[in-house]
């Protein structure tokens, strides 16, 4: 499996996608071949750090110094920046020189780039962001839309649905993914003209549909896939982080706020952790783009160099599944 790395894409880019980069190529199977995108001095500079290193005939480096920043308007940047690294990386993609890419880059020019660059699936309307969120259950939601289309018809949902089914069923191994509908009340009868329209598509589908989800009920493990139009999607994924973010400093503050409290907070302190890490928002921005020709991978623009490392091994199991093929035959 070969993966092409826009190195200098993300808050903490080079060196936390190198070291992500190095770690992945220590710890996965040899079968990993890797493509740093980005600008030669920097790379060899960040990857001495890990001399001597025995994977480095596995690593191969794509030169560009154009970069697309964060702030940038992302169609005019992919359209003037063709030698940018996010871009040349979907190009390698596009031409088949790589299997995958991985980005934490300009979420706005990943989008344009794997639409316009890449291209879409035969017969899929619309490509879909699409994290998983974490659930009380340990399954896990896919969640598609969450940016990608601010608009989309009752047709793109649908699709947006059976991609969804796919994924989890080739990546996540679930035999027969629930299928939820994000709205404002569970009754058949709830929503706009969109979601009402969706539902009964939905309802008379092929798929295990099990009807409307309302946000609160969405990390308790209630369906397998939540679709729904990247407007509500990114809302409902910036409010969740939101809330965690919030929630897990009160709490800080709470067992900091006297000496019982701190001893007591010495002692879950593990278990905080561990939770913290569960709900981490590096994770859940972890997204795939689906519903192109390859495998495209989004990472939190905060991403470390573990989230880097966990990126690969999504993205190797995603090209084992051949998760771009399993769309063909989607109308």
């Amino acid at each position: 499996m070969r993966v092409a790395v826009d190195v200098h894409g993300g808050d903490h880019a080079p060196q936390a996608v190198i070291d992500g980069v190095c770690q992945a190529l220590n710890t996965l199977d040899g079968a990993i071949e890797v493509v740093l995108v980005g600008d030669t001095a920097h790379i060899e500079k960040h990857m001495a750090r890990w001399e001597p290193f025995v994977y480095r005939h596995r690593v191969r480096i794509e030169h560009t110094t154009e970069v697309i920043d964060a702030h940038e308007e992302p169609v005019r940047a992919v359209q003037t920046k063709k030698r940018s690294s996010l871009v040349m990386a979907a190009k390698l993609v596009r031409d088949g020189a790589v299997d995958a890419m991985v980005t934490a880059g300009n979420t706005g020019a990943f989008l344009v780039a794997g639409t316009l660059v890449v291209g879409r699936i035969k017969g899929i309307e619309r490509a879909a962001l699409a994290p998983t969120f974490p659930t009380m259950d340990g399954r896990g939601v896919l969640v598609l839309d969450v940016g990608a289309n601010m608009d989309a018809t009752a047709r793109q949902l649908v699709q947006y649905a059976h991609m969804g089914a796919r994924y989890r069923q080739g990546v996540h191994r679930i035999g027969t993914p629930r299928i939820g509908l994000l709205n404002v009340g569970t009754e058949p009868s709830k929503g706009n003209a969109l979601t009402k329209e969706v539902y009964a598509l939905l309802q008379d589908s092929p798929l295990h549909f099990v009807g409307n989800v309302e946000a609160r009920d969405v990390l308790q493990g209630v369906c397998d896939v939540l679709v729904c139009d990247g407007f509500s999607g990114n809302i409902l994924l910036k409010a969740l982080e939101g809330a965690v973010s919030l929630m897990f400093r009160s709490i800080k503050a709470e067992l900091q706020s006297s000496l019982l409290t701190s001893i007591a907070g010495a002692i879950v302190r593990p278990r905080m952790r561990a939770l913290r890490q569960r709900f981490d928002e590096k994770q859940v921005a972890l997204a795939p783009l689906l519903g192109v020709r390859g495998v495209l991978l989004k990472c939190h623009g905060s991403s470390d160099a573990a989230t880097l490392h966990n990126a690969f091994v999504q993205v190797k199991t995603m090209v084992d599944a051949d998760i771009g093929g399993s769309f063909t035959g989607i109308a």
